[in-house]
């Protein structure tokens, strides 16, 4: 009689695990030469993100003459852009398609900025959870320092390219967007190229996948604690939509922080506009010259880098890591004022508040980057949520204040007639043509 050998076929579930401290598939043993590759290609994909955010905004001028709009529209082509980072959190990938027609009306240019801010907002997401998947707590201070200083590097080098473009009467403000689609096609292939997948609940599903094919019998139970969480309609909603907001009400580090990073982010994008009054309808600035004058935020986010990484050595406490936004809250107040009050009066050199803004830009980043250090470092599970909140909220408010440009537009001189402080000229010069005509008829 033949005898069949039969295999024990497991009755429990087993769990998937790494095959021990050392298991190469454990992101946090890759090598560091594919950790750092990793973080650089992080840097450039905020740095592109973040830029595209800010690089339009100085061609408003253009938009205005080109579309025949009123300067509070034109400023809709930042604020739609930060919309998009609403929905963007919800419906981020890990890589997109971007394409776009020439735009022929402003309507257009608006609904595809708000797309755009959808899928640029991808990486400020997930750069947060990608590095703590691969650096341990002493690493992981060094490449948070470095994608924190990349968040504002971005919006600097923005206006400063928009400018040089904007101002060449050849190129057009179209080409701004040409200049972010060029960015975008190349980090879309360093994606494709460098950029592996480092979440570790995933990579473990595939290897449990792996060894089910491998071995249908002995490993029919093996599973991944990713493979039993809830992948229904309700299951997804209540992890990715539900829990960060249950999270927001119940964490008051997280309400805090948010609510703080929320301003910093929201001086940064104000920068755009106040630039414009102090520095081109104060002292006569040209687009190009304006744009240059982001430089010192971009040279402050560089210098903050280099304090974090000073601090980033004291890996075994969070308290330290703090020490950079403590230093940067004080400095926001003292450099803010310098700027304002300076930049209010024609007759302080340009560079007085130029200067200052060396020191706005060390501010912001130093809140911001202290704050995304903080968060990841105490929420390791949560991390994908630290700046996209902070976005988030940003983008919120400009929601809930969105239609106020359009109101100004249609109810504006109605309202700034019963001003008392306003002089209204143009509506007392508009008067008097009327009245001239009125006779002459």
């Amino acid at each position: 009689m033949l005898e069949v050998e039969v295999k024990e076929v497991p009755s429990e579930p087993v769990a998937v695990a790494w095959d021990g401290p050392n298991d190469p598939e454990n992101p946090q043993n890759f090598t560091n030469r594919k950790k750092w590759t990793i973080t650089a290609v992080i840097c450039v994909l905020t740095i592109n993100a973040t830029f595209a955010s800010s690089a339009p905004a100085i061609a408003a001028l253009r938009l205005e003459a080109q579309f025949h709009i009123s300067e509070e529209v034109s400023e809709l082509i930042t604020v739609v852009f930060l919309l998009g980072y609403v929905l963007g959190p919800i419906f981020w990938g890990s890589g997109s398609e971007m394409f776009g027609p020439l735009a022929t009306n402003i309507a257009t240019v608006f609904v595809f900025r708000f797309f755009s801010g959808i899928f640029a907002v991808a990486p400020l997401i997930v750069s947060g959870g990608i590095l703590a998947d691969i650096w341990n707590a002493q690493g992981r201070g060094y490449a948070t320092s470095l994608f924190g200083g990349c968040v504002f590097l971005g919006p600097s080098l923005g206006p400063l390219v928009g400018g040089f473009v904007a101002a060449d009467e050849h190129l057009g403000w179209e080409w701004i967007f040409w200049v972010m689609m060029i960015m975008g096609g190349f980090c879309t292939a360093i994606i494709v190229l460098f950029m592996p997948e480092t979440y570790g609940p995933v990579l473990l599903t595939w290897k449990a996948r792996r060894l089910r094919k491998q071995d249908p019998v002995r490993n029919a139970n093996v599973i991944s604690d990713h493979e039993k969480l809830d992948s229904s309609f309700h299951g997804l909603v209540d992890r990715t939509l539900y829990r960060p907001w249950k999270m927001m009400a119940s964490e008051p580090i997280l309400i805090l922080l948010t609510i703080y990073m929320s301003v910093v982010y929201g001086i940064l994008y104000g920068l755009f506009e106040a630039f414009p009054v102090i520095f081109v309808e104060t002292r006569g600035f040209t687009i190009t010259q304006l744009g240059l004058l982001f430089i010192g935020i971009g040279i402050g986010s560089i210098l903050t880098t280099i304090m974090n990484l000073y601090f980033a050595r004291e890996v075994n406490k969070i308290i330290p890591k703090l020490y950079t936004g403590m230093v940067g809250s004080v400095m926001l107040v003292v450099s803010t004022f310098w700027l304002g009050w300076t930049g209010n009066s024609p007759s302080i050199p340009w560079y007085v508040p130029g200067i200052s803004t060396i020191f706005v830009g060390m501010a912001i980043s130093a809140i911001f980057t202290s704050m995304i250090v903080y968060i990841v470092d105490t929420y390791l599970c949560s991390t994908t949520w630290a700046i996209g909140w902070a976005s988030t909220v940003i983008a919120l408010i400009s929601l809930v204040l969105m239609p106020i440009p359009f109101l100004f537009f249609k109810y504006g001189a109605k309202i700034r007639s019963k001003s008392k402080f306003a002089p209204c000229l143009d509506l007392k010069i508009a008067k008097q043509i009327q009245e001239q005509e009125a006779e002459e008829v």
